[in-house]
């Protein structure tokens, strides 16, 4: 999965030439037998051209006095873009609702873009039920700035022929069972697990699991806290977990690809995406029929293990001139009707936990789902995208402890420049 987020820079407007999809076949911002018009900018790829012609057709019978303008972006350079666009003043090319990652939202908040849509969450959106991942980085100051659509997350793919000559009938369920099954895997040439050493995702939800986090807000100041006693005893299990694998110590999960490695048919399991299975049957036809998928498992069987929640969120910008209809846009989008269509469409989970039945079908999608409910994001920060930039100080800990350093002191160096890099003052 591509995580729903990317260096952000800020900088001027600029001039956006995506896809254009419309209903009415009218020109961007015109109006045509008296409707008017609500801009969309959706994310390329996050919904289909059929998807977003049944809900145009459907959206607009119901309202008629609105025609929708959905406008088809790229994710790269999607921050800049955003950004100019909610400081510009409102035309007929600029947005009303956006798409944006769920980790983006933090920053186009505390850039002062948009508006606040605590009221409708509450009283028309069901928010008590949303995925917390989605939900969470969406809130700032106890204000619902970003509204939850869709959900991915990482399961554990595995090979069943594997799982079955290790005579393993049936997948683990709580972190012992997950680790005595990889130990009954890794014999006779095979890998266990291939984990890579720098999966600072999956770590992530060990270290959520375990009451810790990544970094923590105190009075408006973030504080980097790999070196809490649950981080520790986070990295603590994935160090048990990496070792029953020949994954890189001092590279993660796409450098080389974990799918490629998998598909040679002699790894009994990773941690992906399901959609990684394409990949895989790509690679290695042959394995068709013989892939599995269960949650991440929990430290008890009563709870699955928490992951990181990648997907997107439904902003309003804050200089929309159509604030009815936008919201109107973001209530129909993000309502169980169409999230569930969304869902099934593109095996995404649906933005509530009431809504799992939905991708019950597709055992990938359903074993997201289970996770998701656990699910959360990296720490509020607007400038948490300088810790993932290219020299991931995570991401440099992990590689040195799995390595032989020890774990307490480089914890304690990674924290400092975690904080370091969320300091807003800039010193």
């Amino acid at each position: 999965m591509r995580s729903r987020r990317a260096v952000l820079s800020l900088g001027s407007l600029v001039v956006v030439t995506g896809t254009l999809i419309s209903a009415c076949g009218a020109l961007p911002g015109g109006e045509q037998e008296g409707r008017r018009a609500v801009t969309v900018w959706l994310m390329r790829n996050s919904a289909s051209d059929a998807f977003l012609k049944r809900f145009t057709k459907d959206f607009e019978a119901e309202h008629a006095d609105i025609r929708l303008d959905i406008r088809i972006q790229d994710w790269t350079g999607i921050g800049e873009k955003v950004t100019g666009a909610l400081k510009s003043a409102h035309s007929d090319d600029t947005p009303d609702v956006i798409e944006v990652g769920n980790t983006q939202v933090p920053q186009y908040v505390d850039e002062g873009g948009l508006i606040d849509l605590s009221l409708e969450s509450a009283r028309d959106l069901g928010m008590e039920d949303w995925l917390p991942g989605l939900a969470e980085p969406g809130i700032d100051k106890s204000r619902q700035y970003g509204i939850p659509w869709y959900a991915a997350n990482r399961v554990v793919i595995y090979n069943t022929d594997l799982f079955e000559q290790a005579g393993v009938e049936d997948p683990p369920r709580t972190r012992a069972e997950w680790l005595d099954i990889t130990r009954r895997l890794d014999t006779g040439g095979r890998q266990g697990i291939y984990l890579a050493g720098q999966d600072w995702y999956t770590l992530s939800g060990f270290i959520w699991d375990e009451g810790g986090d990544l970094a923590r807000e105190s009075s408006s100041t973030w504080t980097g806290t790999l070196d809490s006693p649950a981080a520790l005893r986070a990295m603590d299990f994935y160090q048990q977990l990496q070792a029953l694998g020949d994954g890189p110590k001092d590279a993660d999960e796409e450098h080389p690809s974990q799918a490629d490695r998998f598909a040679k048919g002699d790894v009994g399991q990773i941690i992906s995406v399901p959609g990684a299975a394409q990949q895989i049957l790509k690679k290695n036809p042959s394995l068709k029929g013989k892939l599995g998928y269960f949650p991440i498992p929990g430290k008890t069987a009563a709870r699955a293990g928490s992951v990181f929640t990648g997907g997107s969120d439904l902003v309003v910008a804050g200089n929309t001139d159509d604030r009815d209809g936008a919201v109107a846009v973001v209530k129909a989008l993000a309502g169980a009707k169409w999230n569930t269509e969304l869902a099934r469409t593109m095996n995404y989970v649906p933005n509530k936990t009431t809504l799992a039945d939905a991708v019950t079908d597709e055992p990938g999608v359903a074993a997201m789902a289970v996770g998701a409910a656990h699910g959360k994001a990296t720490p509020a920060s607007p400038l948490w995208a300088t810790v993932e930039a290219a020299d991931n100080p995570i991401k440099a800990y992990m590689s040195r402890v799995l390595s032989g350093a020890d774990p307490a002191t480089e914890a304690k160096k990674a924290s400092r420049e975690i904080t370091r890099r969320l300091d807003e003052s800039g010193e």
